[in-house]
């Protein structure tokens, strides 16, 4: 059974990817900060999932996550940077708060980092395993009012594409998936739980993705033949371009 590592578990868009990797047969390591939440989904689903409390910006406490996984569950085959989010954003640059910036920033880019950095170099020594980055389609195209959120997307994308560089004599296949709107809890959290906020928010863009059609897009890249490396996948509402 291959085994499958998702930080952000809890939320949306991490539901819907676990859910849709076990019914694909995968054991699942569930990682997220939020106890109460990873609890509930881990009950769901029994054996199947390991769930463990982590803040990836908990640098110690991320180096030792290889280590603290059961036997069962230690040997990643698919690493999943799903977490992320975008307190306090959709403001000016100069006018938004610097510590909210700095979270943005610690969480989306450089967390990741560090949960790369701990998983990556088993994959490397057993010359197989899948590094899937949740990118957004913010990397790409210059939106007003999103500086730190785009800028650790930017970054993302980056890291992506040089780890996958330095790996192509490797097994070890990077994909980076790029999502425009998608209907997750990021927008709320956001405004910090202002729910009128979040429904303005999505109301102007009349459509958005769901998280499940995110997730067959992982399962996609994933499924491919060895030899096969999808790079990366951009996936938008059909109103959006």
């Amino acid at each position: 059974m291959r085994t499958a590592l998702i930080t952000g578990a809890a939320g949306g868009m991490g539901r819907a990817i676990s859910s849709a990797l076990i019914e694909q047969g995968y054991q699942m390591v569930l990682v997220d900060r939020d106890e109460a939440a990873l609890k509930t989904m881990a009950q769901s689903h029994g054996d199947k999932v390991f769930p463990w409390v982590l803040d990836i910006t908990n640098g110690a406490k991320v180096d030792q996550l290889p280590g603290c996984l059961p036997q069962a569950f230690r040997e990643i085959d698919v690493l999943i940077n799903n977490a992320g989010h975008d307190v306090g954003g959709r403001k000016r640059f100069d006018q938004g708060s610097a510590d909210d910036w700095t979270a943005i920033i610690e969480t989306n880019l450089i967390g990741m980092m560090r949960v790369t950095r701990a998983v990556l170099p088993g994959m490397v020594a057993r010359n197989r395993g899948d590094v899937v980055n949740m990118g957004s389609i913010s990397a790409l195209r210059m939106v007003t009012d999103m500086a730190p959120y785009s800028a650790s997307k930017a970054g993302v994308h980056m890291l992506s594409d040089i780890i996958r560089g330095e790996l192509a004599n490797t097994g070890v296949r990077v994909t980076e998936i790029l999502p425009g709107l998608t209907r997750t809890g990021i927008v709320r959290s956001r405004y910090r739980g202002d729910v009128a906020q979040e429904k303005e928010y999505f109301d102007q863009f009349e459509m958005a993705l769901e998280p499940e059609d995110v997730a067959r897009s992982v399962v996609y890249a994933l499924s491919q033949p060895p030899q096969v490396q999808v790079a990366q996948i951009v996936i938008l509402p059909v109103n959006r371009w």
